[in-house]
């Protein structure tokens, strides 16, 4: 079972009373924190000894997820040296205090030695700072719910990049031809983010379909048939995306993978580009990128990791409304129906690209609501996550002559301004859309893999990035 596990910081200065209690206050705020991923108090730690060893089960323990240390008492942070120096795991200092209020009529010495996270996660947080140790800090009281969601998100930023050292992305075929901006150093992908990305054959898949039996395909156009309202005759187009499916999915779970790139330019011996197939798979959890987009399909295949109940999909910008000062994003088939507004319904249409019989495909309206365009970029020397504030939006009119499932949303800090931030900043033309990642967690997520991260928000403006980005140059150029 995954876990987090919460080590104390303490002494023998203060004697074995002290101690105890130290240890009991630890276990009821353990008790008290309600988070999505469970957390587990290990020890409270008084020797250099107990430090570098806990540190060392925590690196070897493939079920501990990450570490959160809190320091009741004074802890030397001269005796943590040697094992944060060895911490593979990710780290979070909570500094909190087991007493919300100070007992002003029963305050002696002995409750200031004990309750001292004051000056005690002060000292371990200078050797956190002396080491240039990569960690996130969270201030405040244990029991209070706005810190416990500040938790909560390194929690998820923490399974996220879990889930980035061990992913696999299998591209069938090669990214689109002549596009810049879906290549990238697939060896310093897997050195920072430890992605396997490697390409499969399309005619490896086109063999791994003729094996699909029709009872296999049965059973999915079933499950299709519960999620989604069928509107069309076209039956044997559904059933040729379902086997198209299991295909891949096949070929998924056998080589460990959980995120996957395609290309119309790259059918050979199919008779549909994947859509609703890729659809269904992105519902079930998988990454996609399209065009053989892998970095799109590994941080969307992240995002799901992260919150696995969420919603987010791969999206592409598409076209601009200037007049109402709107984005409208879609693609050709795959978008992720978990950003539906409604129930989607599956409909062929001609795709006109591609050179393909009519795939069948999900057809919806996006949410409206808060989310965040997701870009992943490869800026030679340095991998870039660049993160925009979008208001998604119901769209104004119908548009019945567009087949595709699509959205509309407004950029920050303004829909000029934001094109322009973007642009600048060389955001990709796909994304992954999430309405559930908050800047917290990219943050902690772009700390743990150490990677460059740009957010452009309500406060961003083009001069103020134009001048971030010249000093991160600057940065990443003398490192």
């Amino acid at each position: 079972m995954l876990k987090f596990w919460f080590i104390t910081g303490s002494q023998f200065l203060y004697g074995e009373e002290t101690l105890k209690k130290v240890e009991e206050d630890s276990k009821k705020i353990v008790d008290g924190l309600k988070l999505p991923f469970s957390v587990e108090y290990k020890l409270t730690a008084k020797t250099a000894g107990e430090i570098e060893s806990i540190v060392k089960q925590a690196n070897f323990d493939e079920d501990c997820v990450g570490i959160i240390t809190f320091c009741h008492t004074f802890s030397p942070s001269k005796m943590w040296i040697n094992g944060l120096t060895l911490l593979q795991k990710p780290w979070l200092h909570f500094h909190t205090q087991f007493n919300e209020s100070i007992p002003n009529d029963e305050i002696d010495m002995d409750y200031m030695n004990l309750h001292q996270s004051a000056h005690g996660d002060r000292e371990h947080g200078f050797i956190g700072a002396r080491l240039r140790a990569p960690r996130t800090v969270v201030a405040g009281y244990w029991g209070d719910p706005a810190v416990q969601e500040k938790i909560a998100q390194w929690q998820r930023a923490c399974m996220g990049a879990r889930f980035s050292k061990n992913l696999k992305i299998v591209r069938f075929g090669d990214n689109m031809r002549e596009v810049a901006v879906t290549e990238g150093d697939k060896v310093e992908a897997q050195i920072k983010l430890g992605w396997q990305v490697n390409t499969w054959p399309v005619g490896s898949l086109v063999k791994e379909m003729e094996k699909v039996t029709t009872p296999e395909i049965d059973a999915l156009v079933n499950e299709y048939k519960k999620l989604y309202d069928i509107n069309t005759d076209d039956e044997k187009s559904i059933r040729y995306q379902a086997r198209e499916e299991i295909a891949i999915e096949k070929i998924l779970i056998r080589e460990g993978a959980h995120a996957f790139t395609n290309t119309f330019q790259d059918l050979y011996g199919m008779e549909q580009l994947p859509g609703l197939a890729a659809q269904h798979l992105m519902h079930k959890g998988y990454g996609f990128g399209a065009e053989g987009d892998w970095k799109t399909a590994g941080m969307e295949g992240i995002i799901k990791a992260m919150y696995p109940d969420g919603a987010s999909s791969f999206m592409e910008d598409y076209t601009y409304d200037y007049k109402h000062e709107l984005i409208l994003g879609a693609h050709m088939l795959e978008v992720d129906p978990s950003i539906a507004a409604d129930k989607p319904k599956i409909e062929v249409h001609p795709l006109g690209i591609g050179d393909r019989q009519p795939p069948a495909r999900l057809v919806f309206e996006g949410k409206a609501g808060k989310a965040k365009a997701l870009s992943l970029v490869d800026m030679g020397g340095r991998l870039r996550l660049i993160a925009q504030d979008v208001n998604c939006e119901k769209p104004f009119q119908d548009m019945p002559n567009l087949p595709v499932a699509r959205t509309m949303w407004r950029p920050e800090p303004g829909f000029l301004e934001g094109l322009e931030c973007w642009i600048i900043a060389g955001g990709a033309h796909h994304t992954v859309l999430s309405y559930d990642i908050t800047e917290q967690a990219l943050r902690d997520f772009a700390r743990i893999m150490d990677i460059e991260l740009v957010v452009i928000d309500k406060n961003t403006t083009p001069i103020s990035l134009e001048r971030e980005l010249m000093l991160s140059d600057v940065l990443y150029n003398r490192r």
